[in-house]
């Protein structure tokens, strides 16, 4: 049983990105925040007391993954009809392309949950996972929250 829950937040990456099927809302536009991802982590306390040690983000390069993946980054749909464009800015170094297989907070969350949960269970032997991701855009209240299914 899971009886303890500690909380981290990474922020500081500023990324644009496009949701082009938003068809009938500015979000069809390239555009960006500042985004805040913030992550519950579940588990049992180990021999210092803690859930999580907060130093094995840098250590198996959470943080460096996160950096890469959203901070200076412009993040566009796998199935974006302009995604030649994007690819010829990348090649020109006007952007740093970072292609995904759906863009939006809702799936920002879901990556950084999939990027961050493997490792921190490999860490810790299982001992702790991570409950949920919370995606913010920048310094506006609009937020998007994942949260892994249920294992049966």
């Amino acid at each position: 049983m899971k009886e303890y829950i500690s909380i981290k937040i990474f922020d500081g990456y500023s990324t644009a990105f496009r949701q082009w099927k938003a068809t009938h809302s500015h979000c069809q536009y390239v555009h960006g925040y500042a985004l805040k991802f913030k992550v519950w982590f579940e588990g049992e306390i180990d021999e210092k007391n803690w859930v999580c040690d907060f130093g094995c983000f840098k250590r198996n390069g959470i943080k460096e993954e996160l950096a890469n993946q959203f901070d200076h980054t412009t993040v566009v749909a796998a199935d974006d009809p302009h995604m030649e464009i994007f690819e010829k800015m990348d090649q020109a170094g006007l952007i740093q392309l970072r292609v995904m297989k759906h863009v939006g907070c809702e799936r920002f969350a879901e990556w950084v949950y999939n990027l961050i949960n493997d490792k921190m269970q490999k860490e810790t032997n299982e001992r702790v996972s991570v409950l949920k991701v919370e995606a913010f855009e920048g310094g506006t209240n609009n937020s998007a929250i994942y949260t892994p299914p249920k294992k049966q």
